[in-house]
Formats: structure tokens, sequence, C-alpha cells
């Protein structure tokens, strides 16, 4: 009777084990069901294993924190886990729950910065945003530059338009050290491809030029002759006489109508009475306009007018563009009036 009452005491811990991992091996595998279908849990940045467990428990997942935790702990992924915010859905076992933490299969939010758009309108996009951290929020134009490390001292024009995703609680200032790489990229990219004899100094003239040409199309396929129009006004010394770089100079108190004494103020973004280029960019340029800015069209053209459906027409001189105005701008005010 002594001999057995040993042997089970003996056996007893080991069929209990066994029990307990044939019930964990069961249960790490278990689908596990979500509040709402899907939640988002925060880990925070040096949270350990068992504060992740909770926070995945707390956040609306259906399942065992404690088991959640001796899962990852057996396995080795305790010390494993990464910080960011993470997505489970419905069907998600504990055992992809803890393979997601260690790849560090995070949720990235995403901010669009829009072709055309000034670096006023960057920055008020970029400020609004919810998921990021808002280091430059009372830093000015300058300060902001020198933290992402650019050597420009005037900032539009200076961030390529595109969708960029990072994790929540991300600093802006990250967003603008991407976005103002990847212009410094496509820019010196196009330049070192850019057609020969253009009367452009720099790279970031061409950036100026690249913004011009943003801001004039209507229509992506008139780009490259936009361009041709501005590259054969510099290169003989005609006034570029575009109206978006005065309503740039202008500035917020633009109210959409142009005056004829706005033609006239003198400002330094005025290219109706200062020849060459405009100081700095009016916008941001994409990719195609920076393209055509360094190669654009070859062609004899001096001058466009909208024809009012987002093309362009383009002359060769000053009495076909006049005659391209009255047909396409003058008889259109004539019809509306």
């Amino acid at each position: 009777m002594k001999k057995r009452l040993i042997l089970l005491a003996l056996v007893l811990p080991v069929l209990v084990i066994a029990a307990a991992a044939v019930s964990l091996i069961w249960y790490v595998d278990r689908p596990l069901t979500v509040a709402g279908e899907r939640v988002e849990v925060q880990i925070a940045r040096g949270a350990s294993m068992r504060q992740a467990a909770n926070a995945v428990a707390d956040g609306g997942v259906a399942v065992s924190a404690s088991t959640l935790y001796w899962f990852a702990r057996i396995g080795g992924h305790a010390n494993r886990i990464k910080a960011g915010t993470y997505a489970f859905e419905s069907g998600v076992s504990p055992r992809q729950i803890v393979e997601k933490l260690v790849r560090g299969d995070v949720v990235l939010k995403s901010l669009a910065l829009i072709e055309g758009w000034t670096f006023r309108q960057v920055r008020a996009a970029i400020d609004a945003h919810p998921d990021l951290q808002h280091d430059s929020k009372d830093m000015d134009d300058a300060e902001l530059l020198r933290q992402i490390g650019a050597s420009e001292t005037h900032p539009e024009g200076l961030f390529f338009p595109d969708t960029y995703h990072f994790e929540r609680g991300m600093s802006d200032l990250d967003v603008y050290r991407q976005a103002y790489a990847q212009m410094q990229s496509r820019l010196t990219d196009q330049w070192e491809k850019r057609a020969a004899d253009l009367p452009l100094k720099s790279p970031y003239e061409a950036l100026i030029l690249a913004s011009i040409v943003e801001k004039e199309t209507g229509q992506g396929a008139d780009r490259p002759l936009i361009a041709s129009v501005f590259v054969n006004r510099l290169r003989v010394g005609m006034l570029l006489q575009t109206d978006p770089t005065v309503i740039y100079g202008v500035g917020p108190r633009f109210d959409g109508n142009l005056r004829r004494r706005d033609l006239e103020r003198d400002t330094p973004y005025n290219t109706y009475t200062r020849p060459g280029l405009p100081p700095t960019p009016i916008a941001m340029p994409g990719h195609a306009a920076i393209e055509a800015a360094l190669n654009p069209a070859a062609s004899d053209f001096y001058y466009f007018v909208a024809r009012g459906d987002g093309s362009s027409e383009f002359s060769k001189n000053l009495s076909e563009h006049n005659r391209a105005v009255r047909l396409y701008q003058l008889s259109q005010k004539g019809k509306g009036s």
C-alpha cells in the first residue's frame, strides 16, 4: 500500500504537468473572439510580455492573459516582442498573437501629401494627423528645416508628394525627413538625366520650374509642352508671366480672383515684373512635373492658354496667342455673361 502511495505521488505530478501541457497546446491554437470583430491594441515601448498579454486581453481579445504570457515564456519569445499598435480580428489564436508581437507586425497609419500643395497645406495636414506625435508643433519653419537636416532656408517645394506610412505615435519630424529625403532623391536622379543646354543652374532651380509646371498643368499630357514654353522663355530672356507665381506672392489674402493690380504689384514672385525664376518653388511638384522640367518637349512655343477643358492651346508668337485667347477665353466669358 505504501509503495502504491509513493508511486502515485511520483506519477501524479507528471500526469498533471502532461495534462497541463496538452491543455496549453490545445489552447494556443484555439480561435478566439474579439470585441467588434477587430480591435487595435497598443503595446508600449519597453513593455514586458506580462504587460503585453494584459494589454491584449484588456483591449478586447478574449484570451487568458496568464496563458498567453506562459506560452510566450516557455517558447522563449517573452523578451522578443516589439512595441507598436497591433490589430487582431476574430479567429486569431494565442499562438498567432505571440507570433505577431514577435514579428512586429504593427498597424501602419498613413498620410497623403498631394501634388501642388503648398507647404502651408502640408504643415496643416501633418499637424492635424491624430496618430503622429507633434514634435514640430511649436517650431518655426527654419527650426523645422534644421531639425530634419535640410540645408535650404525656405521649406516650399522641398517635400515629395506621396502617401507615407508610419507607426502610431511616430514623430511628425520623421514624416518630414522621409518626404524631404524622397524629394532630394527624385530631384538628384532626374537632374542627372536632364536634357542638354537647359537654362537651369542647379537642381533647386529645376525644382522651382517644376513647381510652376505643376501649378500650370491641367492635363498631364501637356506637361512637357508647358515646360518647353517656360524653358524657351528663359533661354531668350522673356518674362515668364505665369499667374501661379503671382498668386503665391499675394499669399493667404488671395481670394480666388487675380486682379490687374496684383499683376502690377511688384513682389519677388511676380513674374510679370521680374525676369527669370522666382526665388523659391511655389508648391510641391510631383515626379511627372520634375521630369518635364528637366526633359521638356522640343518646341517653338512661347505661349499657351487654357482651352477650358483642362487642356492648353500652344502658340509660337504673340499674334497666334492673342487669337487663341479670343477663341478660348474671351469667347467663354461672353457665353457666361
